[in-house]
């Protein structure tokens, strides 16, 4: 067995390196950074595109056996295997420690359940922290599928309404930005630019990017839906709700159509990176946690 270190492509967006990286995400299954985190990640405007250089790869034959790669932004790391290499796992944190570092602070991301990612972190003097990551679950044959719109309210997809305006504000507003003093949504031709990349790549369907209509044609409540056959459950990733429309079952609905899309396809679950009671509420269930830990 020869293992070969390698970085990441210093060219961010779709690339060679995009697609293996995503091909070993989906062969590793399960885990605290899934196949839809990276999509979701790869083309989102918060990308620190000049640092994806620093995402370190190990190969066997060419093949990817490890990763350490961050979400977005430097500081907190990811560092994983296939299940046969978790040997690799104390040589990916020293590198993960080292390089995707931001402004002299890293932590990363250990799964609960991961005993022995958790004694490698602690030999390096790495301790758990309060910080955690959840996710919860919802099993298509456990939990019902059912949901009602006020009058006059309609879901439609990005297939359907192809609408970037919409989509833009209605997460600027369904995430406080308005309430929270940043003004009202504009629309720029740099937000144009960024949204039509993350919707116009390989592997998202706009079929399952749906959005609530409300009656007077805006876009209220909004659900994005990831789902490869090859991994056999789906992300839920975003979910926003206009404040000026919130508490009339807009959220839960444009979910749960999502999850009833993506069953149609063969899914068997969908996974969303949540502990909110909003999604416990319509059906899911706690599954996973996931804690930070730093150097002491």
């Amino acid at each position: 067995m020869s293992i070969q270190f390698r970085n990441y492509t210093k060219q961010a967006g779709i690339t060679d390196d995009y697609f293996k990286v995503r091909t070993f995400l989906l062969k590793l299954g399960y885990t605290e950074f899934t196949y839809a985190r990276w999509d979701w990640m790869i083309t989102h405007s918060y990308l620190d595109k000049a640092s994806v250089s620093k995402i370190g790869i190990w190969e066997n034959a060419k093949e990817i056996v490890g990763v350490a790669t961050f979400d977005c932004q430097l500081g907190v790391g990811f560092c994983l295997t296939l299940p046969q290499y978790t040997f690799l796992k104390n040589d990916i944190l020293l590198y993960a420690k080292s390089n995707l570092v931001k402004d002299g602070k890293f932590g990363v991301m250990i799964a609960d359940t991961d005993l022995e990612f958790q004694s490698i972190a602690a030999k390096l003097n790495f301790i758990a922290t309060e910080k955690k990551e959840s996710d919860a679950i919802f099993y298509l044959d456990k939990s019902p599928i059912a949901y009602d719109l006020p009058e006059g309210f309609y879901i439609t997809s990005m297939k359907e309404t192809y609408d970037l305006y919409q989509y833009g504000r209605v997460l600027w507003k369904g995430f406080n930005h308005e309430l929270n003093g940043e003004g009202k949504f504009e629309f720029s031709q740099k937000d144009e630019s960024e949204f039509a990349e993350s919707m116009n790549r390989p592997n998202a369907d706009l079929n399952l990017k749906l959005a609530v209509v409300a009656p007077n044609g805006n876009f209220v409540a909004y659900s994005g839906m990831w789902y490869d056959t090859k991994a056999g459950y789906a992300v839920i990733e975003p979910v926003a709700t206009d404040p000026d429309y919130r508490k009339m079952g807009l959220g839960k609905a444009v979910v749960l159509e999502g999850i009833r899309r993506v069953g149609k396809l063969g899914a068997k679950s969908t996974l969303v990176g949540s502990s909110q009671q909003f999604y416990y509420s319509i059906g899911m269930r706690p599954y996973a946690t996931t804690t930070m830990w730093r150097e002491r």
